[in-house]
């Protein structure tokens, strides 16, 4: 699904379409999701745990260092899940019943950062969470779309560790 949406948009996205790339039936792909919003959740919450998993954005460890070290790799890897993921959220402004599937699952990016820069240090900060994860998002967007090479995301996300680490030395003791 995530190839269709990439290739075609996500208006693009039709059971027939699917059952081409997957080269099944067009009735298997029907049957197995019942509905097309069914398609757009399930590939949705897929991209998104894929995403986190690949990314290393929540890699448990607490170490500066592990922060999202994958990401660049990711986005590399599977663009057209990025591009997916992009495609419902501007999709999401045209067809409002799928805003709170997206709001939920990009829920899931804030979250993961705020578990690990809570390991870190931060503590509870939900607001530094949805920075780091917003600024993650346009990187790998700007990266995706060829406005960065991977190089350059690389370099911005080291600069974005050496931030978080003043940060953590500047913050005061409990």
């Amino acid at each position: 699904m995530t190839k269709v949406v990439a290739r075609s948009g996500l208006r693009g996205l039709t059971y027939r379409a699917v059952a081409a790339e997957a080269g099944v039936s067009h009735g298997s792909v029907t049957l197995h999701f019942g509905s097309r919003d069914a398609m757009i959740e399930e590939a949705h919450a897929r991209a998104v745990a894929n995403s986190i998993s690949r990314s290393s954005l929540e890699p448990g460890t607490g170490d500066l260092s592990d922060f999202v070290a994958g990401l660049v790799q990711s986005a590399e890897d599977d663009p057209d899940s990025e591009l997916f993921q992009w495609e419902l959220a501007l999709e999401s402004r045209r067809s409002p019943h799928l805003a709170p599937e997206v709001k939920r699952l990009y829920g899931s990016y804030t979250d993961a950062a705020a578990r690990e820069l809570e390991r870190m240090g931060f503590g509870d900060d939900p607001v530094l969470a949805r920075l780091i994860a917003g600024a993650l998002d346009g990187l790998v967007l700007q990266q995706t779309v060829g406005l960065r090479t991977p190089a350059e995301t690389e370099e911005e996300i080291e600069r974005l560790r050496e931030l978080l680490a003043l940060a953590l030395e500047a913050k005061p003791g409990p």
